[in-house]
């Protein structure tokens, strides 16, 4: 039986034990309880030191504190973890306070890292989730729940626009479709594109890839057989992994290296973007994006696959058919102060910068990036002063 007292562990022997290391001099050997005790109590401590940042009570008890690359990292993380744990008031109220414009028609809130836009298998909290309450807070406790009219990818952050009312979100959504809505990114990308500016325009298809963690797709209720209990249960099936990637027209001939036309892949769809390098440094670039198209991860893909560029922190499309953590340069790593072991915690670089609607008047809007990719930008000696 074991007996905590100021702050030491003692474990209960037998009298008969403590007699025999009295007279023969020597220690009892180590019990593998107690071992294992001692074992759990330094990787609690080594967790603490990691977990702990400053603006958590721990991290002015830590001795050792974290240095600013990783601590940086650790907060990222901790947010994306927070914002799955708050209650949804909280989280309505956070982007409330972040919202960038509303009018009768329209609420543009920025997006947080780490947010994801839908629900799904593991998320508790989604923009979607809260849409109601948000409206409540906007208006009144009447008003209508808000509606998404377009998509921004987890780890994206910037300009998302919301709508007041099913009407305003067909428009803004027709608006989208038809390629009226002129939309603006920054991203950090590792390498320098070869043209510094230019057009990509290459269609996307979606493809299977090697993983060694397991994915899972949810079948909707109505999908389960009907004498299948419990009918109401939607059920977890294993997915093979999925991503986005390119389905050229067109390829090189290996034997005299004339362009030749590819039959069409019928599942492809046309994706153009916009590129423009507006800094680089360190072994990365600053890149202002224009995606014409409204592809599933479109600049990613075409940063990653067409320019051989992938956006800094984007461990999904770094590899060709494989997902695994990316790889930096030795220069991008010694600037960020991070070991390439560490380099999987990198948050993804990519934010929605500016957004022009036409509405009964042309909106135009702005969000600068968040701390954390000014705080990269800084580091890499990206100027971006003038831009």
């Amino acid at each position: 039986m074991a007996v905590a007292s100021g702050g030491l562990r003692r474990c209960w022997r037998p009298a008969a034990a403590l007699h025999r290391a009295a007279h023969t001099g020597r220690a009892e050997p180590l019990r593998a309880e107690d071992l294992a005790e001692r074992l759990r109590a330094r990787r609690s401590e080594e967790e603490k030191r990691e977990v702990s940042d400053d603006h958590s009570p721990r991290f002015l008890l830590s001795q050792t504190p974290l240095d600013p690359a990783r601590r940086r990292l650790r907060e990222l993380a901790e947010l994306s973890e927070r914002l799955q744990r708050v209650h949804p008031n909280v989280l309505a109220k956070a982007l409330r306070r972040g919202a960038v414009y509303q009018d009768e028609e329209i609420v543009v809130i920025n997006k947080p890292y780490g947010l994801p836009v839908h629900g799904g298998p593991g998320v508790k909290n989604s923009v979607a989730d809260v849409l109601p309450i948000l409206a409540k807070m906007l208006e009144d406790m009447k008003a209508q729940p808000l509606r998404l009219c377009h998509r921004l990818d987890k780890e994206t952050t910037g300009l998302m626009v919301l709508a007041r009312s099913e009407e305003a979100a067909e428009k803004i959504r027709l608006l989208f479709k038809t390629r009226q809505v002129e939309k603006v990114y920054w991203a950090i990308s590792v390498g320098v594109p070869d043209p510094t500016e230019g057009i990509v325009e290459i269609p996307i298809v979606e493809k299977q890839v090697q993983s060694h963690q397991p994915h899972y797709k949810v079948s909707p209720a109505s999908s389960i057989p009907p004498f299948n209990p419990p009918l109401f249960a939607p059920r977890l099936h294993p997915l093979v992994p999925l991503q986005m990637t390119l389905a050229p027209n067109y390829r090189l001939a290996p034997e005299d290296g004339k362009v030749l036309k590819i039959r069409k892949n019928r599942h492809a769809e046309s994706a153009v973007t916009r590129f423009r390098v507006l800094g680089s440094s360190s072994a990365c670039s600053l890149l202002e994006l224009q995606p014409i198209t409204g592809v599933k991860h479109q600049i990613r893909v075409h940063l990653a696959y067409g320019l051989g560029c992938p956006v800094l922190g984007d461990h999904k499309y770094s590899h060709w058919s494989k997902l695994a953590p990316q790889k930096l340069p030795e220069i991008t790593l010694k600037r960020l102060k991070l070991a390439q072991s560490k380099a999987r915690h990198v948050p993804l670089h990519l934010h929605a910068l500016r957004l022009s609607l036409p509405l009964r008047q042309r909106v135009d809007l702005f969000c600068k990036p968040p701390p954390f990719f000014q705080k990269t930008l800084k580091k890499l000696e990206l100027d971006v002063a003038d831009k």
